[in-house]
Order: C-alpha cells, then sequence, then structure tokens
C-alpha cells in the first residue's frame, strides 16, 4: 500500500498522547472514587460496576482515529477491477481527393471535424488509434485513452497522394491484432524470423471489443482491391463503421495543375460496413457519430490498478465511532 500525501501519517503521532491523557483521566477518576465514594458522591454511570466494560469504547475511539489518520494520507492498493472496455480505431483518408472543396471548408477538414467531435464524446473506457492512409497505410497513433493525444494527431493530418481503403483497412486490422501483444518488437536480432502466426476466425455473428471507423471519399484508386480487406475484417469479427465524407454528384479538384474529377463512392461504403457488420454514415448529413459507441461490443476485463482507497478507511473509521458511541450511550449514558 502507498500513500498520495504520505506526510499526514505524522497525525498518528497524536494516539500516543491522547492514550496518555485517558489513562491519567482513569487514574484521577479512581482517586475521586476512593476519596469519595464512601460517602456516595461518586457513583458509576449507568449504576453499576463499570468494569472493563468501560474501556471499549475509548478503546473503539482510539482505533476509529487511528483509521481516519490514515484516510488523511490517501492510501492508494493495487486492486484487480473489472472494467468494460472497448477499443476504436480511425482509418483516416488522407489522400489527394480530400482537399476537394464540395463540403466547406474541404472534405479533409469536414473528416477531421467529424473525427474530433467523435473522439471527445467517447467515455474514458475507450482506446482509441488512429490510422492514416492514402496509397498505403500508416499507424500515427496507438490506441489509448488520452483524447487530447488522439486530437493532437488528427490535427496533424494532411493530404496526399491516391486512395487504398483496403490498406487502410489492413493497417486498422493489424493495430487490432497488436493491441495484446506486450513484447519488444523494436530491436535487432540475428535470429529466423518466425512466421506471424494466423489470427483464429470469429464465428457468424461473433464481434471482437473492437471496431474500426474508416473516414473517406470511398474512390479507391489503388490496390489491392477492398473487397479482399473486407473480408479479412469479416474473419477476424471486426466491424467497420463507414463515413463517406463528399457529394455522389462529385466536383473537379486541381492537383498539380491537373483538374480530376472526385465524387463520393457511397456503393462501395455501404458494401464494406454491411458486411462487416457496421453502419454507414454520410458526414453531410450524420452530425450525430455517438450511435457508432453503441455497437461497440465492451469487453468486461479485470486489470490490476493502483486505486486510492480513501473512501474506504474513512468510512471504517466512521462506522467504528459510531460503534464506539452507541456502546458508551447504551452501557453509561454518555460518550466516552
Amino acid at each position: 500500500m502507498s500513500f498520495i500525501w504520505p506526510a499526514m501519517l505524522l497525525s498518528l503521532l497524536a494516539l500516543p498522547l491522547v492514550a496518555w491523557l485517558y489513562v491519567r483521566a482513569q487514574a484521577r477518576r479512581r482517586q475521586l472514587a476512593a476519596c469519595y465514594g464512601s460517602l456516595g458522591f461518586v457513583q458509576p454511570a449507568g449504576g453499576g460496576s463499570l468494569g472493563w466494560q468501560r474501556h471499549i469504547p475509548a478503546a473503539l475511539f482510539m482505533i476509529a482515529l487511528a483509521i481516519l489518520g490514515i484516510a488523511l494520507a490517501r492510501p492508494q492498493a493495487v486492486l484487480s477491477l473489472p472494467r468494460a472496455q472497448g477499443t476504436v480505431i480511425l482509418a483516416f483518408d488522407v489522400s489527394g481527393s480530400m482537399a476537394a472543396d464540395d463540403i466547406q471548408p474541404t472534405r479533409m477538414e469536414a473528416a477531421k471535424a467529424a473525427a474530433r467531435e467523435f473522439v471527445q464524446r467517447q467515455p474514458p473506457t475507450v482506446r482509441i488509434g488512429l490510422v492514416a492512409f492514402s496509397d498505403s497505410g500508416l499507424a500515427v497513433q496507438p490506441p489509448t485513452d488520452d483524447q487530447q493525444a488522439i486530437v493532437a494527431a488528427i490535427n496533424r493530418l494532411t493530404p496526399a497522394r491516391g486512395t487504398s481503403l483496403a490498406n487502410g483497412i489492413f493497417a486498422a486490422l493489424t493495430m487490432i491484432d497488436d493491441l495484446d501483444k506486450s513484447e519488444v518488437t523494436n530491436y535487432y536480432s540475428n535470429r529466423e524470423p518466425q512466421p506471424t502466426p494466423t489470427p483464429t476466425p470469429m464465428p457468424p455473428g461473433v464481434y471482437q471489443p473492437a471496431v474500426v471507423v474508416l473516414l473517406t471519399d470511398g474512390e479507391n484508386t489503388v490496390s489491392p482491391d477492398p473487397i479482399a480487406a473486407t473480408e479479412a475484417a469479416v474473419y477476424r469479427g471486426v466491424r467497420v463503421h463507414t463515413v463517406g465524407v463528399g457529394s455522389p454528384q462529385g466536383t473537379p479538384l486541381k492537383i498539380e495543375g491537373f483538374t480530376v474529377y472526385t465524387r463520393l463512392d457511397e456503393a462501395t461504403l455501404q458494401y464494406i460496413s454491411q458486411r462487416t457488420g457496421g453502419t454507414y454514415y454520410n458526414a453531410r448529413t450524420e452530425d450525430d457519430l455517438r450511435a457508432i459507441y453503441d455497437s461497440i461490443g465492451l469487453q468486461l476485463v479485470v486489470k490490476p490498478e493502483e486505486t486510492e482507497i480513501t473512501s474506504i478507511f474513512a468510512g471504517l473509521g466512521a462506522i467504528v465511532l459510531l460503534i464506539g458511541g452507541g456502546l458508551s450511550l447504551a452501557w453509561f449514558n454518555r460518550l466516552p
């Protein structure tokens, strides 16, 4: 057990003084009883022999003061506490077409605004990771419950090159596969590399406590085929919610002196979400993404965590005080 304010334990040094004052008061009481008892001036409270019972309330008060003194130091203990935990991987399209301005100010900024709003609405039990993809997939931020770190990573995103939905999904799945790995992998070794184990397929209708939220304009321009990535998500039991950013009618976009016509491919996004058990959202009309959280299958996990237990000590101290006071009133009609 550790303490947040260990200096407050010095208050326990007052207990020997309190005990000494009590012993001295009892000695003086005995002297008065010896001097005036025969005259009938001193009678035991409650009208009988006090005996050893007269010391029980005082002892309970001393114990309560000791417990409350420990509570003042704000004790902490490592407890194995159950908690509902889930993971969301934001797969963010940073292709050049995300610079289109059919959504003001641009598709990229609209998507970033939706992503920031989504992050800020999540409870602390949900870890959020960030993957950026264009013609390849890149892990930007490992899953964490630090919302400020996620928002800062979103703010750093800028448009790049082509679009590969598959690489975005594959990068997100890799991040989910690595959630439970604790081994250090960034070291040099001359050993033969071990083959990566094949993930265990999930039964139909069973999903992991992790989802992918794919924010994109949905216009796939780079291989591999997004259908293959979709099937990989189905195999792992990972829902992929898709958020379409842009308009199905399309808009011209100038990139490096060339004019490119880009439009939202809703059909592909709807297929990905439907096949994986997710939901499709259109960023132009859907301003409330909290429904995504409702579909996250939270997993009840037990983790040892250092937890402050001040309330336990404070409550125990109050109970002991009440017991001591109740016994004193019942036996002697007074508080000690």
